[in-house]
């Protein structure tokens, strides 16, 4: 018989729950580390009752830093055997988590096919879905709407909702007096300001966040703390609407964790190298270390098309610094729906990324396939080298592409009989070495 229930009560009632267990395998931690973290709100597990293929993860900064893949249709770009497709890509590249950001159509089929089918944590934004379950414009939805479609998607098995609590009605005049360059750039946010400044009513999520913690409590969801002020460009970035949210966030994270409701706190965003280490520190300190999910950060706002380099530069600064959960950034980011090959390319990004940070912060076993790699790099192995790497199947074909002439053909067509590791062995090896 479940004596709790979710992770958090488990975890403060000395309970190791067998989501637990399967992260401290991953992680190369002991279960009393993984419960005692969790029961302080440093790791959070993601883990719906109702999502039972799920293959746990575990997000802290203490931990291999996750990654997060959004998807979803638009009134533009609507099959969704294409968002099965990115599906099935980003579950085979490793990716911990899906967000389903659909904003049209019949969206739940689609939400409980993840949750019954997909292995890794599944988050939404049901401030999107609320227009679309009802079929009715913005203004028309009252705060009982809004707080039913959290009920429907924490029924429907998701791991993770992500819900704008941080913004009142203050922040209406905040954002009018501050004139950011940007404004508001997170899209649930900016719904959540429309609905605020069109009704005189306050924040749905911020005002009636009880009821919320009850349903999320109910099915072991874990709330994803919308950063709605999160900047949009660099101009933006560490502004006082940014850190205000942030302050209100850390207030949300305690009662939260008084219900035994997870918390992730998501961060920008848009911020130039030299703020984002001092971001993270200013997360940690206010929010009490609930691991922290970031967009990016991009660290700079001109590079549409190459956006996921943009993010990846930031994000492994963020990692390194403390975030625990990235999300990912693809090339078609500011211009269009990501297709399939986006997706892989924002993911190799985001995991090159998060690996990085892991080295960097000396997280357990995170460096070994690096040093298998120089091991295979060390003998010619091409194949082992092509094991070890984050996408063997690109690696492969640039390789095969272009290979060497066949007197060498254990060195690439780059060097040659030039090349430094074939010259280093046979000369260790007391071998002549010919070069022409």
């Amino acid at each position: 018989m479940q004596t709790y229930t979710t992770q958090m009560d488990a975890a403060r009632k000395g309970i190791v729950t067998p989501e637990m267990e399967v992260v401290a395998k991953k992680e190369y931690r002991t279960p009393e580390e993984i419960r005692q973290w969790v029961s302080e709100g440093k790791v959070a597990i993601p883990a719906n009752k109702h999502h039972t293929c799920l293959n746990p993860e575990g997000v802290g900064s203490m931990l291999r830093t996750k990654i997060n893949v959004n998807l979803g249709v638009s009134r533009d770009c609507k099959d969704y055997s294409i968002e099965m497709q990115k599906v099935m890509s980003a579950v085979n590249m490793g990716a911990e988590a899906i967000m389903d950001l659909s904003s049209h159509g019949n969206t739940q089929p689609f939400r409980q096919k993840l949750t019954h089918e997909c292995p890794v944590m599944i988050g939404t934004v049901p401030v999107y879905d609320s227009v679309i379950h009802y079929q009715r414009d913005l203004a028309t939805l009252t705060a009982q709407d809004f707080i039913d479609v959290v009920r429907l998607h924490a029924e429907d098995g998701v791991d993770f909702v992500t819900l704008h609590c941080g913004i009142t009605r203050k922040t209406i005049d905040q954002i009018r007096k501050h004139k950011r360059k940007m404004n508001i750039v997170s899209r649930g946010g900016s719904l959540v300001f429309a609905w605020m400044c069109m009704t005189g009513n306050e924040n749905p999520f911020y005002e009636h966040f009880d009821e919320i913690l009850d349903i999320c409590e109910e099915h072991d969801v874990t709330i994803s703390l919308g950063d709605a002020c999160r900047p949009g460009c660099l101009a933006d970035a560490t502004d006082v609407c940014q850190i205000e949210e942030l302050v209100r966030l850390g207030e949300l994270t305690k009662r939260a964790w008084a219900h035994n409701v997870q918390v992730m706190v998501e961060g920008p965003g848009h911020v130039p190298l030299n703020q984002v280490a001092a971001n993270m520190e200013v997360q940690k300190s206010i929010c009490m270390g609930a691991p922290f999910y970031v967009l990016g950060p991009l660290v700079t706002d001109i590079a549409p098309g190459y956006d996921h380099i943009t993010a990846a530069i930031g994000g492994a600064v963020a990692a390194a610094s403390g975030a625990a959960f990235l999300c990912y950034v693809t090339p078609a980011e500011h211009l269009a729906l990501p297709n399939v090959d986006d997706v892989k390319q924002g993911i190799v990004a985001s995991k090159i990324a998060a690996h990085a940070a892991d080295i960097a912060k000396g997280i357990p076993h995170a460096r070994d396939i690096d040093d298998k790699m120089g091991d295979a790099r060390r003998v010619l192995d091409w194949d082992a080298q092509f094991a070890c790497a984050i996408d063997p199947e690109t690696a492969k074909a640039i390789r095969d592409a272009r290979l060497p002439e066949d007197d060498h053909s254990d060195t690439c067509s780059m060097c040659g009989k030039f090349c430094a590791v074939r010259s280093m062995n046979k000369a260790l090896a007391g071998e002549y070495i010919d070069i022409l």
